[in-house]
């Protein structure tokens, strides 16, 4: 049977003591509604349904940030009072799928495996439902299961309106549910609100199915980590290390070394080759690409990058937006600003910058070097504390280097300008004109030893 997804996403969200919409907050650098939406979409349903309210605005802007293909099966409901889960889903009924049954999820819930659901999706309700569970060490703040001498579930009933015996169950409702359209359009009106909190309860629909003999059944999730809420500050970094756990081990089980899946964050995407290592407190940002032997150093940043075969990272590196090629080698405490080709073999060392330029094969810029808006060649060496002077106070300006160039230390080149092939540049000029092929070329005044100078000092009070 087709499959809607309806999105539970209109809470105010209170103990998050902030003016930004729960489902806003991220984890991974990614809002927790996104997680949601991304694993849904994977179950390919015939529309995603969001129900907003508070901050709606913000929501629904946000949302139509995703990616286009996500964002074409999306639909957003307004639940105009936030009267409880029933009434939530209430709101959505006139758009619901004729013939469908609909997987009941929640904004705050961002770590839900895509598994699991296609698991639920998979059983067969007919025309009632069925329940994730989990059992909870601490049950406290959840419905709890109630099940008859059959092991049938009876009814939920929910922590505040719980008995002393309901109180001690350990199995526990999840929120997240498989309901058939029919059964929703039927019985959701009939919830009522005669209850401690005065809310339309979504849990409620089990009892009316199972007295009217429609089928309830329950998939019973092996791990609860992954199926927790997030309703304050603390809940939300419980989420965030949950998920760089979960991350890890699934990137360790396809066969990536982490020196210590504890102290590595992932926040977008990566892919890897063979016999890839990442050091410890590494962050990934973006889409970062790896092909294979290539090293990470510790506490490095690297975001939307491509580093081809044999690639060494050293510590406290810094990449943006830059496509690295096979056997470089970069750091420690090196910084790429975006849009940089490294060609092979090229290196760049401790405190050298590099942004929106291209280094031909083996060339080297060992350290305390800038190199912005330029294209360099093969087999050009920079020395310390070389400069491309690209910026005129008002446009940036290219510098062009050929190959076999030597730079010498404490040089600045004034862009635009040219410098040929196979030139040396002595230490200490500034280049200011193009130069030729094959020269030298240096600018280094005279030296004089002065030897009647005084050097000025403070007189002592």
């Amino acid at each position: 049977m087709s499959l809607d997804i309806v999105i539970l996403a209109a809470g105010q969200g209170k103990r998050m003591k902030s003016d930004k919409a729960k489902v806003l907050h991220e984890v991974a650098f990614k809002p927790m509604l996104f997680h949601v939406i991304e694993t849904a979409y994977k179950l390919n349903p015939n529309k995603i349904i969001i129900v907003v309210g508070h901050l709606k605005d913000d929501v629904i802007n946000s949302v139509k940030t995703i990616d286009e293909a996500i964002l074409s099966k999306i639909h957003f409901v307004e639940q105009k009072e936030q009267l409880g889960t029933a009434n939530a889903l209430a709101s959505t009924i006139d758009i619901l799928s004729e013939n469908a049954n609909t997987l009941i999820l929640y904004g705050d819930t961002p770590l839900t495996p895509y598994s699991v659901l296609n698991e639920l999706c998979s059983l067969n309700i007919e025309n009632g439902m069925a329940l994730l569970t989990a059992k909870a060490s601490d049950p406290k703040g959840y419905g709890r299961i109630v099940r008859n001498d059959k092991n049938e579930i009876a009814y939920i009933v929910e922590q505040k309106d719980c008995n002393e015996t309901e109180a001690l169950i350990d199995e526990v409702n999840t929120g997240m549910m498989l309901i058939n359209n029919e059964a929703i359009k039927t019985f959701i009106p009939k919830i009522t609100n005669d209850n401690a909190q005065k809310e339309y309860y979504l849990t409620d629909i089990v009892k009316l199915l199972k007295d009217n003999n429609l089928k309830v059944e329950t998939l019973l999730c092996p791990d609860i980590t992954y199926l927790l809420g997030v309703n304050d500050k603390v809940q939300l970094a419980i989420a965030e290390r949950n998920y760089q756990k979960q991350k890890a081990l699934e990137f360790m089980q396809d066969g990536l070394t982490l020196a210590d899946p504890n102290r590595f964050d992932i926040r977008g995407s990566l892919k890897f080759g063979k016999n890839c290592f990442i050091d410890i407190n590494v962050i990934i940002k973006g889409n970062v690409v790896l092909g294979d032997n290539v090293v990470i150093g510790a506490s490095s940043i690297i975001n939307d990058c491509t580093i081809d075969d044999n690639t060494v990272v050293s510590p406290f590196t810094v990449m943006n937006q830059s496509t690295l090629c096979k056997n470089v080698t970069i750091g420690p405490f090196a910084h790429l600003r975006p849009n940089n080709t490294l060609n092979d073999d090229v290196h760049v060392g401790n405190f050298v910058e590099v942004k929106n330029s291209s280094l031909g094969k083996g060339t080297k810029s060992g350290h305390l070097t800038y190199i912005g808006d330029s294209e360099v060649g093969e087999n050009v060496n920079f020395g310390a504390g070389t400069i491309t002077c690209n910026y005129d106070g008002a446009f940036k300006h290219k510098t062009i280097i050929g190959d076999d160039v030597f730079v010498g230390s404490d040089t600045q080149l004034v862009a635009p300008v040219t410098v040929g092939n196979g030139v040396t540049i002595g230490a200490g000029t500034t280049v200011t004109k193009n130069l030729d092929d094959n020269c030298l070329y240096i600018t280094r005044a005279k030296g004089r030893v002065i030897t009647t100078y005084v050097r000025p000092r403070k007189e002592k009070k």
